[in-house]
This record gives structure tokens, C-alpha cells and sequence, in this order.
């Protein structure tokens, strides 16, 4: 292992040692990524968050023994539609960059069980989102998407999905083992049928005027502050007798 987090390093030596496993050279000042270093194909990790990086190699599918990447908060337009072929990666942290799309590529990732894409400019998301099956968890939020793909509903295995900070104004069918659902600051007048067994669902600041006559019964906390609800739904009455923390 090789931990060089947070040393002000410009520039990453040509040679790193070739049984490298794990590498963290998030926390500097680095601007670009040697060649040599994609040749590391027995990497397990990789942080390289916190830098001032631009672009990211299409050589970096070459590690395909990647576990954990980390490429957050630097300055990436875009991610190479290589990065659909480090099949073996369960964590992916793409957050806070300049992403104004990821490739389609990206679902080829059928194992990745964690996602963060948060804090870019993405519009829109490719349909093959649908295809990564083993996603737990999606964080999506501060973005400047409008719609979903209507292949969300296929993530079976997804519990947290994480949408606040968007332009949302309806939603596509859930994914159906969603437990924890934010949905906070958007556009929303109204709401599709919700997974049944939600937990947490937080609404805030958007524009609901009416909700469901039915909610999962089995949600533990529902915040509707600051929409437009004018009368007291009867669901909530049921929710809050079932031990449901309600705010309005």
C-alpha cells in the first residue's frame, strides 16, 4: 500500500512499484496521471480524489482488478467509456466534478454496489443505469436532471437512492427495495406509487399540492415542509398512528 493522502505532490513519479495493490494520492495538487500508472493492473484501490485532474486516461480500463475508485472532486469533463470495464469495482465515487453525462458503458458494471455522482451538471442519464444490478446505493443529488430513465424500476437490489438538488417534476416507476428515499428541492407536483417498503422519505421544497390516498404504511419518517399541501391528507392521520415521524 501507498498512502501519500494530503501531501501537496504536483506530479506522481513515472515508476510506482509493479505489486502495487492499493494507492491513495487523493488531497494534492496533481494535474495529470502518468501513463505508467494504468499499467498497475494489480490495483485494488485507487483514490485519487481532492486533486485538480481534468481528464482520466482511456487506459484506465486496463485495471481490471479495481475494487474501489475514487476520482471525486477534481475538474473531469468527461469519464472514458473504458470505465465499463472494471467489472470487478464495487464502489465508484465520481462526485464534484464537471460531468455533464457519463457514458452508457457505465452499465456494464453489474457488480458496483455503490454510486455517487453527485455534485456535477448531468441532464439526463443513459438507460443502461437499469442494467446494474447489484447497486445498493445511487447518490444523484445537486445535479440538473429533469427526467429518469424509466430502467430504474430494474435496480431490485437498490435501497438508498438519493435525488435532492435536481429539476425533477414526476418521477418513472421505483426500484422496488427502496428503504430510504430523498427527494428534497425539486419540482414535483405529484408522486407515482411508492416502493412499500420505504422508511424515509423526504419531500421538502417542492410543489405536491395533494398526495397518494395510499403510502407504505411501514415509513418511519415523512417530511412534507414547504410544499403546497392546503388540506391535511387522511393518510397522515394512518401513518401517524402506525409510529410514523411526520413533518409538515
Amino acid at each position: 500500500m501507498l498512502f501519500l493522502y494530503g501531501n501537496a505532490i504536483t506530479t506522481l513519479p513515472e515508476r510506482l512499484p509493479s505489486g502495487l495493490r492499493h494507492l491513495a494520492v487523493g488531497g494534492n495538487r496533481l494535474t495529470s496521471i502518468p501513463d505508467t500508472l494504468w499499467e498497475l493492473t494489480g490495483l485494488e484501490t485507487l483514490n485519487l480524489a481532492e486533486n485538480a485532474l481534468t481528464e482520466i486516461s482511456p487506459a484506465i480500463g486496463r485495471l481490471g482488478s479495481l475494487r474501489m475508485l475514487d476520482l471525486g472532486h477534481n475538474q473531469i469533463a468527461s469519464v472514458p467509456a473504458t470505465i465499463g470495464d472494471l467489472n470487478l469495482t464495487d464502489y465508484l465515487y465520481l462526485s464534484d466534478n464537471g460531468l455533464t453525462q457519463v457514458p452508457a458503458e457505465l452499465g456494464k458494471l453489474d457488480r458496483l454496489a455503490y454510486l455517487n455522482l453527485t455534485d456535477n451538471h448531468l441532464e439526463s442519464l443513459p438507460a443502461s443505469l437499469g442494467d446494474m444490478a447489484g447497486l445498493v446505493e445511487l447518490r444523484l443529488y445537486n445535479n440538473r436532471l429533469e427526467t429518469l430513465p424509466a430502467t430504474l424500476t430494474r435496480l431490485s437490489r437498490l435501497r438508498e437512492l438519493h435525488l435532492q438538488g435536481n429539476r425533477l417534476r414526476e418521477l418513472p416507476p421505483l426500484p422496488p427495495a427502496l428503504t430510504h428515499l430523498d427527494l428534497r428541492n425539486n419540482l414535483l407536483s405529484r408522486l407515482p406509487a411508492l416502493p412499500s417498503g420505504l422508511l424515509e422519505l423526504d419531500l421538502r421544497n417542492n410543489r405536491l399540492r395533494t398526495l397518494p390516498d395510499e403510502l407504505p404504511l411501514g415509513l418511519r419518517k415523512l417530511d412534507l415542509r414547504w410544499n403546497k399541501l392546503a388540506d391535511e391528507p387522511p393518510i397522515l392521520d394512518r401513518l401517524r398512528s402506525s409510529g410514523c415521524m411526520v413533518l409538515r
